[in-house]
């Protein structure tokens, strides 16, 4: 990694480290009456969070009722950024988050003018592109040649493309930030489509029979 791209990657480490937000509700019988309506995987999550509430003390128990007070006290805008960062890291893989952690504590042995010098490069960044560091440190990488594919990308898709960008070589992205980049808008959500029902194995003939076209 250049440079450039390690003063911009580890400003994005200082945002997905800081995503460390728990969402819950404040005692059990608001959850007893919420599981019915619930899906089974949401289910899960809650019944767990609800075992979790119910080992917790007395004095943990408030503690979690004053962040959250706090956290109901922020701006709306803050919450959002928060809550996005957050689902960001759940986003990574377990090698991007060691990659991000490692990245934070290099990060801070720096002296202060370092840190202070990274994180000016870091902010002086287009916003589209700070946000794309948030996909971690392959995919944010090459985010701004793929910015025209990955700028509208429908929710039931994101896992899915996430995936096989992931298992293309760094050639192989550069390759489609080409395919992209001489692609029309509507050609570009048919990309996208077909990216994210791509199988590895298939990643190269696809990627060859577009560029052919």
């Amino acid at each position: 990694m250049n440079t450039t791209d390690l003063r911009r990657w580890w400003g994005a480490c200082l945002l997905l480290l800081a995503c460390s937000v728990q969402a819950g509700r404040s005692g059990t019988d608001e959850i007893s009456a919420l599981l019915p309506r619930l899906q089974p995987e949401a289910r899960a999550v809650l019944e767990a969070r609800a075992g979790q509430w119910s080992a917790w003390s007395a004095s943990e128990r408030d503690g979690f009722q004053q962040r959250m007070r706090a956290w109901d006290a922020l701006p709306r805008a803050e919450r959002d950024a928060i809550r996005e960062r957050y689902l960001a890291w759940q986003a990574l893989t377990a090698e991007e988050r060691a990659s991000v952690v490692a990245a934070g504590a290099r990060y801070q042995r720096l002296d202060a003018a370092e840190r202070a010098t990274l994180r000016e490069a870091f902010d002086a960044l287009d916003g589209s592109e700070r946000r794309g560091w948030m996909l971690g440190p392959v995919l944010g990488r090459d985010y701004p040649a793929l910015q025209p594919l990955l700028a509208q990308v429908p929710q039931e898709e994101h896992a899915a493309l996430r995936t096989t960008l992931r298992a293309m070589t760094a050639t192989q992205r550069r390759d489609l930030a080409v395919l992209v980049q001489r692609s029309s808008p509507q050609e570009r959500d048919r990309l996208r489509s077909e990216l994210a029902t791509l199988q590895p194995a298939g990643i190269s003939a696809w990627l060859w029979e577009r560029l052919d076209r």
